[in-house]
Parts: structure tokens; sequence; C-alpha cells
């Protein structure tokens, strides 16, 4: 097929049906007979501007006569050269879309099929241009009509499953199509209909739609929201009488649905029971249906093996996974042939290795593994302090598994450099953290048993391999070897070094051999940012999911351990380094590690390398989270003016404070008669005295029990206020009492030393629970709104008309230098009930809760920003503005700093806000504010020209959007 010269001589353009139809077999004859030699692939590919061509021409004549096989040339076109087709499937686009509503349901049903195909195929750069065709085809639109009439219709089940096949490959490639089908409630309930009332086909097809919506996280909240109807079709999916395509997906709309903790959270409480049988059920469809289409059966066992890593996050379907015997089922998948029923007595440990070690040379169901280790890690984790196996069948399991573990974490150590020459470095650092995180189990049981096997397993060859690790750690520690040439071993190295400080008789070797120097090294070197290596780089059967690869509108939270593996297993040696060597005088390094340290709690956000850097300043006297920034109360503390109440202590001294911090922070200071219901719950056994002839909240003075330490509790304030405290090792005894009885568990543990259980949150600084009713009672000033775009208003709390927030003096002036001068100016305005607030209600809402928390709220984002108009986006953006205005008069730099940047952040989404922002910057005179807008402007300016926009603005305003557009010129 030669090039024509020209369109003369392309004889398919033109309208007469019979030439139509012989090119279009003359292409199909062709495609089947380029698909052998690799000349005639040549041709193809010299070809293939003119095929398109031809064939777009063709379906944009709709010649109903030939339009079906032209569109079957369209898919083996593409299906078979796809890589080739890139340069050209936008061209197919709009042509095939103008094709589904079709009245011919063969024609709309095959056009959805190649429009599947094409998109399907597209590559990554390639999505913005094709979304751009998407919505002005409006396709979404049209596919969402036709199923909406499927009800009641004639058209064929096929035509239904290609639409929604389609429907699907665009939620799943475009994140900003989720809300908006999500939004369409005729849409959904035609798809539950089908669901209940459709053949398997059609119900795979509803599945694949509603995990492709759950990847949005607004749409999964919603979806878990009301979750009965979808949590209930979508447990009864995965039961094991259900087809294996059904089965399947299923579980995968599980996955998508529990991505984070606090939506596993909300599914596993209302179906944890159900949900558990079906993850147990399809992690044994191995062991039943063994021999019987075993390949078919491996998808489903991963997607179950999958979604049990909800285990990785705490709830009461821990206890239905040991119900369900979780045990037994991880060990079948371990080993192909062992017999736990076979075995008459117990097993020695070393009956124990020479079986597990039989098992595990085996490779049976090798791939497997990480899932295995990271699921049984979990469970430790997770597993109550007194659980114990159930039978003695449940401890030999558990047992095995443990030497399993072991056995395998052991022979990467021997491996040594060779962990990641091979595929190796998911399974080995699986299993050494699946060994590193059961001795830190608060399981008695589990963390003891570890210890012991480990200790077994390591006996012949343990010293050597210690020595052999602290050499490579010392030489890839160093400033001219960190983070080369191989990351994920050097992580696993440190695992192996923490899990060596936990035996005994190597910890002795551990100190000498300088691992200290090594670990602050490591943790300075990451500070640096000389490296950062998330876990997911080289745990992939952790992270390897879609939802990592395609969610949208998910605000995401840290791991745990957070964004860099190295810096978290350096502090974790670090900590459990210093615990085992007391013996030490650490003085001549106390300055330089608390400065390293210190780096931490000021730079890193994730939670679990901030906990280890408490627990490393424990050793040192400081116990809390010291910042860089006060993200406590402590400015209150040091208010005496305005405490309204008083401690006093059996020697008659006192010491005054602030109700409504102590209420928020430490509520067991306070009589629980000041609130009923801390009353109902709490044991206050520090309070002797309370005058009862006194009217709670107008308590002024409380009599603390003997039993209180003076020094004790001065410091525990401390730490109520400022969010941590120093003491020496005397006072911290008497502390640890004192934060025992006030139910205070960070402080405590921090007293304690221990290292925190994975996965334990950070101690709240903020006050926001001074807002809602609990906090009420203490209030003593009214913040006015200027007021709102709400049609309505009304208070929880009182009767005044005017839209208001109730809110604390103490939090605000200890926040804010403005107010702080405001109630302390002796005017007027601080005597004052209310205070009028220059802004609308929706920014005074922003206000407050920056104020009393630290962190300005986010504009919504997402889906949500995408499906919003320019107005909606504009009222949403509009509180900003008057908070960055706000912010300079109330000097509040930080606040003034967030909100450009959200400003900014939503200009870039969204060009056309800047004329409105312009405007309200020049009311506000920001002019800074107002040429970034300009800047914005600057590519519009020709069309906001001549569609008279600019009429609207100023004259200085219109100069500035000229000049901007001067100087874009200029850069081009």
């Amino acid at each position: 097929m030669g090039r024509p010269s020209d369109d003369k001589d392309r004889k398919w353009k033109c309208t007469d049906l019979e030439i139509q139809k012989h090119v279009v077999r003359s292409l199909a004859a062709f495609l089947d007979s380029s698909s052998g030699a690799s000349s005639n692939h040549r041709l193809l590919k010299d070809s293939l501007a003119d095929i398109v061509e031809a064939l777009v021409w063709i379906l944009h004549c709709k010649s109903e006569a030939i339009i079906s096989m032209t569109v079957n040339v369209v898919v083996k076109l593409v299906s078979s050269n796809g890589s080739m087709m890139q340069l050209y499937l936008t061209d197919l686009v709009n042509p095939l879309s103008s094709l589904l509503c079709s009245d011919n349901f063969e024609v709309a049903t095959s056009s959805a099929t190649a429009l599947n195909m094409v998109l399907s195929n597209l590559s990554a750069k390639r999505e913005k241009q094709v979304w751009d065709i998407v919505k002005d085809t409006k396709i979404l639109i049209q596919i969402i009509r036709i199923i909406r009439e499927f009800p009641g219709s004639i058209r064929p089940i096929e035509n239904f499953q290609e639409m929604a096949s389609l429907l699907y490959t665009i939620l799943w490639r475009w994140p900003q199509s989720r809300y908006f089908v999500w939004n369409d409630t005729i849409l959904i309930k035609v798809l539950e209909d089908r669901f209940t009332k459709s053949h398997l086909s059609t119900k795979v097809s509803v599945l694949k739609l509603y995990s492709a919506l759950a990847l949005c996280n607004k749409v999964a909240k919603e979806l878990l929201e009301n979750g009965e109807t979808i949590l209930t079709m979508m447990v009864s999916c995965m039961d094991g009488s259900e087809p294996l395509a059904i089965r399947i997906e299923g579980f995968r709309l599980a996955q998508h649905l529990a991505a984070d903790e606090q939506r596993c959270v909300k599914m596993t409480s209302f179906c944890s029971g159900p949900l558990i049988k079906a993850i147990i059920g399809g992690m044994r469809v191995w062991r039943l249906g063994a021999g019987k289409g075993a390949n078919d059966l491996m998808s489903l066992l991963d997607e179950a093996c999958r979604l049990a890593l909800i285990s990785r996050w705490p709830g009461e379907h821990h206890h239905h996974f040991w119900e369900q015997g979780i045990d037994e089922v991880l060990l079948d998948l371990l080993f192909e042939n062992f017999d736990k029923q076979a075995v008459k007595h117990p097993l020695s440990p070393r009956e124990q290795m020479f079986i597990a070690q039989e098992g595990l040379d085996n490779n049976f169901l090798l791939a497997l593994r990480p899932y295995i280790w990271e699921i049984f890690g979990w469970l430790a984790v997770h597993c109550a302090k007194d659980f114990r196996p159930r039978t003695d069948q449940n401890e030999l399991c558990i047992d095995m598994l443990i030497m399993c573990a072991c056995l395998s974490f052991v022979e990467a150590i021997c491996k040594g450099c060779q962990i990641c020459e091979n595929n190796d470095a998911s399974r080995s650092e699986s299993s050494s953290r699946a060994v590193l995180v059961m001795m830190h189990s608060s399981n008695t049981y589990i963390g003891s048993k570890v210890k012991l096997i480990l200790s077994g397993v390591l006996e012949m060859k343990g010293n050597e391999c210690l020595k052999r690790l602290l050499r490579f750690l010392d030489y890839a520690s160093s400033a001219n070897n960190f983070g080369s040439p191989n990351i994920p071993k050097t992580v696993f190295e440190l695992i192996g070094l923490i899990c060596y400080s936990e035996l005994p008789q190597y910890q002795k070797n551990v100190i000498r051999g300088d691992g200290m120097k090594t670990l602050v090294t490591s943790i300075k070197s990451c500070l640096s940012n000389q490296v950062c290596t998330k876990r997911r780089s080289f745990a992939l059967h952790f992270y390897n999911n879609v939802y990592y690869e395609r969610s949208c509108c998910w605000m995401t939270v840290e791991e745990w351990e957070g964004k860099d593996a190295l810096l978290f297993y350096s502090l974790w040696g670090l900590a459990l380094f210093l615990q085992h060597s007391s013996a030490i005088d650490h003085t001549h390094i106390k300055s330089h590690l608390i400065k390293t340290v210190q780096e931490v709690l000021d730079n890193v956000s994730a939670t679990g390398p901030r906990w280890l850097a408490a627990n490393i300043l424990s050793f040192f006297g400081v116990y809390g989270f010291p910042g860089k920034q006060d993200r406590g109360s402590g400015k209150a503390l040091e208010d005496k003016e305005h405490t309204d109440l008083q401690l006093f202590f059996a020697n008659g001294e006192s010491v005054s404070v602030h109700k409504i911090v102590l209420a928020v922070r430490c509520p067991s200071l306070l009589p629980p008669e000041q609130f009923p219901q801390i009353a109902k719950t709490t044991d206050n056994v520090l309070v002797r005295d309370i005058p009862k002839n006194l009217y709670s909240i107008l308590q002024k003075e409380v009599r603390l029990s003997a039993l209180v330490d003076q020094q004790a509790l001065l410091k525990l304030l401390d730490y109520v206020y400022y969010g941590y405290l120093e003491a020496g090792e005397e006072l911290a005894r008497k502390l640890k009492t004192l934060a025992k009885s006030c139910n205070m568990q960070p402080l405590f543990q921090m007293l304690c030393r221990k290292i925190p259980k994975w996965g334990t949150p950070i101690p709240k600084t903020d006050l926001t629970d001074a807002l809602g009713s609990f906090g009420f009672q203490f209030t003593d000033i009214i913040l006015e709104a200027k007021g709102t775009e709400q049609m309505s208003w009304a208070c929880s709390f009182c009767s005044l008309l005017v839209p208001h927030m109730h809110a604390h003096k103490i939090i605000l002036q200890s926040r804010c230098k403005y107010l702080q001068a405001l109630f302390l100016s002796g005017m007027q305005e601080s005597h004052s009930q209310s205070i009028k607030v220059p802004v609308s209600w929706e920014a005074l809402i922003k206000l407050v809760q920056l104020i009393y928390s630290h962190e300005l709220p986010d504009p919504p984002f997402g889906c949500v920003w995408d499906n919003m108009d320019t107005e909606e986006r504009l009222y949403e953006l509009k509180p900003y503005v008057e908070l960055y205005w706000l912010a300079k008069f109330w000097i509040l730099e930080d606040v003034q700093e967030d909100c450009f940047t959200t400003i900014t952040s939503c200009l870039d989404s969204d060009r056309h806000l800047a004329v409105e922002v312009m405007k309200l910057a020049y009311g506000f005179s920001l002019w800074k504010l107002a040429e970034v807008a300009a800047d914005y402007m600057a590519p519009l300016y020709p069309k906001l020209r001549d569609s008279g926009v600019l009429e609207q603005l100023d004259d200085l305003l219109i100069e500035l959007v000229r000049d901007a557009s001067v100087r874009l010129t200029q850069e081009r």
C-alpha cells in the first residue's frame, strides 16, 4: 500500500459504498498478511498513516452496511499493533465515540469495544490530550445515558457489558471522571439492579466499575458511609460458591475500599467476621483446588493474600483471623506436604528446624512468601498481650511459622552481598522484618518464642555473621559510600543489627563493634538528603497494588515508618543501642547525639521516626516531642493573670492553671464533677477536696491528694502545656507513677523508655477538642464574623443570630500576638465578651481551626475540585484571600505564607480564577497577590481583552495584566 500523492488518489474519500467496502476488505486482508514476516511488518509501519486516515474517513461516513466491518478492522489494527499505533490512536477517538449512540445495537456495541481498545492501549503521555477529547465529545455523558436507559430497553446484554467495560477504562485512566460518575444516582441504582438480576459476565462488569470508582478516596468513603448494600454484595461475591471471576473482583473491590486504616476500620466494623471468613476461604483455595486448574486459582490466591494485608491495621478483624485459623493457612502456603495431624509427639527444636528447612527448600509457592511474612508479622504486632495458641496444633503452627521466618532471615544474613544480585530482596526484607516486629510484639508468647528460636538458629554462625554485618554497615554508612550501591541490602543489614541487639548473648559484641557511630552517621546522612528510600522501592509485594498507581483524592498519610527506611531503622537501632548500653558514659556524645535526634523531630513528619527520636531523647532526660516551634500551649502556662483554677498541694503551696487546657490534655487533674461525661468513666484518686457549695463551673481551686508529688506535678504540667519535659532519673521515677495515674500513656511509655508499639500515634498537642460541646463550658469570648454566604444561621450553644464561634481567650492569646496585645491592652475590647473579626464566616472557621490546631484546613481537592465550576471554586478560595489579608495585621506570618501557597495552587489548577482573585486582592490592597494573579492571566490576555472581561477591572489592574503579558512574550 504505497502512499498516494494527494487527496485525489485517496479513493476511499468518497461516498461510494462499494469502494468503501473494497477498502475495508483490503485493509483487513493486509492486516492479516502483515502479522508474519518482518518485511510485511515494515510495510505496515510505513502505511499506518494512510490506513488510519482511511478508517477515520469511513467511520465518519457512518454507512451502516460496512460500519461494523470497519470497526472490527480498527480492533484488529489496535490490538495487534498497539506500540506502533500510539501516534494515531487519538485520531480514532472522535469518530468511534460518535457511533456509541447508534440505533444499530451491533454498531454501538462494536464501537464501544473498539474505543475501549484504543483507550486501553494509550500511553501515559497522551492521556491529557485524549481526556480533552473525551470531554469535548461528551463520551462519559453518552455512556451514562445508555446504561441508565438499559432497564426495560431492548438492548442486548452485550451492549451493556461493552459500555460498562468502556466506562471502567475511562474511570481507571482518568480520576477526574470518578466523582462525576458517582454523583449520578440513577446510574448507581441501575448498577445495583444489574448486579442482583443479571448473569455472571454482567456481575463482573458491575464489580469492576465499583472497584474503579473506589480508587477515588471520596467515593470510597461515601460507599462505606452507607455501606450495608455494597459490603453485603461484596462479601457474598467473595464466597467459595461463586465463580472464580466474581470472587477475584470481589477481593479487588475490598482491597480498594480498605486502602487506609480509617476505611478499613469502617469496613471491618460492619462485616469483620464474614470478610475474614471469605479471605481465609480464598487463601485455602490452593489446597482445596490442587490439581484442578491450579494456574487459574493463583490469581484468586494472590488477591486473597493482598486483602489479608489489612492485618497491618488494628481492629476486631485480628480476632477473627486467629479464630478462622490464619496460622494453619499460612503454614499450608509455606509447606507443600507438612501434615500437622500426623505429628504424634511434641517436636524438639532440632526436629522443627529440620522440617522447616526441608519445607523451605522445596520452594513451594515462592512468590507468596513475602505476603506470608507480612501477614504474620502484622498479626504479631497487633496480638493481645495474653494471647495463647488455642491447641497444641495451633502452637505447632505458630512455632513452625516463627522457625521458618528465623531460618529465612538467617539464610539471608549468610548470603550477605548476594541478596540483591538475584531477585531475593523482597523475600529477604519481608522475612527479616517479620522477625523484627515479632521480637517487639506485645504478646508474651510470640515475643519470647522468636528470641528463643532465633538464638538457636544463630547458634552455629551467629558471631561470624554479626562481624560481617557490622563491617558492611560501617562501610555503607561512611560519607563516600552511603546509599550506594545497594540500599535494600543496607536496610536489611540494619534490621539484622536490630535483631541481634535484642539477643542478650550478642549485645556486648554489638556495642563493642562501634555500632553507635555507624548509626549516628547513617542518621545524619539521611537528614542531609543524600538519599531517601521508601520501603515500596524494594518491598514490591506490599506496594505493587493498583491503588497506589491510580488512586485519587487521597491525602496520603505516611506509613508509620515514614518515607526513609534507612532513617527509620537507623533510629530504631540507636534506640536499642542506648537501651542495652547503660553502663557506658554518654557524656562525651550527649550534645552531638541530642542535636542529631532533634533534627529528626524538627524535620521529619512521619510518626515512627519521631517516636524513636523521642525514645532516644528519654535516655538524656528529655521526655516528649520538643520542636523548633512551640506546638503546645507553653505561653499559656507562663500567663498567670488569666488562670481560672488553682491546684493546691498538701503543703499549702499551689500552682495556677487553665481548666480548658487540662480538660483537653489531662482531664484527670480536674474534679470528675466538672464533667459529667468524665465522671462516669474516671476514678480520680488525685483530687482530695472540692468545696461542695460552689457550682462546678465556678470552681476556682482544687486540693490535691498528699500522694501527689509537687515536683512531679509541675513537670507533668510542662508536658501538658509544652508537649515535653526535662527531668532527672529520680524525678522521672516519680513522674512515672503520676503519668500512669493520670492515664497519660504516651508519657508513661517514654518514662519507661520502651520502644513504642508499631503504629502508635503521636500524642496530640492541638486543642481542637476544646471547640466542641466538651469545651463550651469554659468559653469566655465570642468571635463574630463579618457575614456569611449561607442562607441561614443557628448556633448550637446560644441564641445569638450573627455568625460566630465560642472560643477561649487563653488559647487565642497564647497563639496570636495581636489578640494577646488586644486582651492585655486594658481598652474596651479587652473587657468585651465578643470581638468582631473582619472576615466572613467561612474564613472565621478556618482561622479558629488554625489557631487551635496550628494547621490551615485545606480546600477541596481532587475529584471534588475538578467537578466544581469556577463560581464554586471561587467560593472555596475566597476565605483564604481574606485570611491572607487578616494574617498581615494579626501578625500571623506562617498563616500568610500558608494562605498564599494555597491560593497559588488553586490558580495552578484553574487560571480563570485569576480574574476574581485579582478583584479580591485589589479590594484588600494585596498587591503581591494581584501581581501573581496577573501572571496567571498573562497567557489568556488576548482572549480576556477581546471578550471584554478586562473591562470589569480597574485601569491599574488592566495595566498589571498587560505588563505580565508583555513579559511572558519577551521570555518566549
